[in-house]
């Protein structure tokens, strides 16, 4: 495999597209929405007209046509302005339609699939329990099949799209029987918004994040076809476990599209910003500050470009999907401090966006897998 990751001219008159797009649209109007924790309806059926929504997915399906390269290069642009929009993108694709397209019966691709591509509809992905966090194969939801349907009881916590006016379902991890050793058997199932039984919290407060929706769900007594299984009964493991590893290819480039926007914002202040009569970015103690911020991105970049390649050549990526998310989120937290420090008191003013890129890079150690999660995934593969 070729190591020059450099984008193809199609890839980048997409990177232009987007980075337009973020900066003329986004960027205005997100720090009203992120204050006042409001879904951004209107940013996100414009990213849907786009096609945003549709990149990585054939055209058959109503998709672009492209793969999980182009979607990296749409979610580190947005990430670079604003990460609530970013990952409202990146679950909407990575975590709602990509177990349909990857499992999903043909009827259900063609029920679901158009739709999610032109943004109409966002689809979630209920994984994470209360009591389960990382240990995702403790499942405790549990479906029964009885007679042409499922009957699901349980719950599932900080599950992305899954309360919004355009949500309209949520594939959901489920116990469905036990092994031979007693060991559960996880499936997937589709549960559309609105079932009778399926209830979704009010959205949680936040400390980043805002301008996404995040919620609680519970199922009570739900019931919904048999055809709504998802893939093979009992292969739900292994199928959300491939649904992760493609996943953190996306998180890492959304965050580092978060680093890179906080050299950005921090390369602008540096240059305005005066003090003891010339700009702070005479001061070698911020250029230092910035050049170490410019390298942690570049750096970051290179290794989300460099799993996605994998991917897209259909060659073995589970390694390096961990460097990249493990690498990304840790430096999008050093670069975010560090912009912090740059801006002063300001940095510390929420109409400042270093202040909402502190806020949302907390999470990016977090979500689709910790920062100890993918150290151990990256030893096994080492073979220790």
């Amino acid at each position: 495999m070729s190591l020059d990751h450099r984008l193809s001219p199609e890839l980048e008159e997409l990177r232009r597209t987007v980075e337009a797009f973020a900066h003329d649209v986004v960027a205005p109007k997100i720090g009203e929405y992120y204050e006042h924790h409001e879904f951004p309806y209107e940013i996100v059926r414009e990213m849907g007209r786009m096609g945003l929504f549709g990149l990585p997915f054939p055209e058959e399906y109503g998709g672009m046509g492209g793969d999980y390269l182009a979607l990296g290069v749409a979610l580190e642009e947005l990430a670079r302005v604003d990460s609530s929009v970013a990952i409202t993108l990146e679950a909407g694709v990575s975590l709602g339609a990509m177990p349909i397209y990857h499992f999903g019966t043909e009827e259900q691709k063609r029920e679901w699939l158009p739709r999610m591509c032109a943004g109409e509809v966002l689809g979630a992905f209920g994984l994470t329990e209360p009591d389960g966090g990382s240990d995702a194969g403790a499942t405790r939801t549990t479906a029964v099949r009885d007679g042409d349907h499922w009957v699901i009881n349980g719950s599932k916590c900080f599950i992305t799209n899954s309360g919004t006016d355009i949500t309209g379902l949520v594939t959901v991890t489920a116990v469905t029987g036990r092994k031979d050793d007693g060991s559960p058997l996880i499936s997937s199932i589709i549960v559309p918004s609105g079932t009778p039984g399926f209830s979704v919290a009010a959205p949680y407060s936040k400390v980043g994040w805002n301008a996404s929706d995040t919620r609680e769900l519970s199922f009570s007594d739900v019931r919904v076809p048999v055809g709504n299984l998802v893939g093979t009964e009992g292969r739900g493991y292994a199928q959300f476990l491939r649904i992760l590893d493609e996943g953190r290819i996306a998180i890492a480039a959304l965050a580092t599209g978060l680093a890179q926007g906080c050299v950005d914002e921090s390369v602008r202040y540096a240059k305005d910003r005066h003090a003891f009569g010339r700009p702070i970015g005479h001061n070698q103690a911020i250029q230092f500050k910035l050049a170490d911020m410019e390298m942690r991105a570049h750096t970051s970049r290179l290794a989300w470009r460099d799993a996605a390649s994998r991917l897209v050549h259909g060659e073995t990526f589970k390694k390096e999907a961990a460097l990249a998310k493990l690498y990304s989120s840790e430096i999008a937290v050093d670069n975010a401090r560090e912009a912090t420090q740059i801006h002063g008191g300001y940095g510390f003013m929420n109409e400042y966006p270093v202040a909402r890129m502190w806020r949302d890079s907390k999470i990016l150690e977090i979500g689709e897998g910790t920062s100890e999660v993918q150290r151990l995934l990256i030893a096994r593969e080492l073979g220790v």
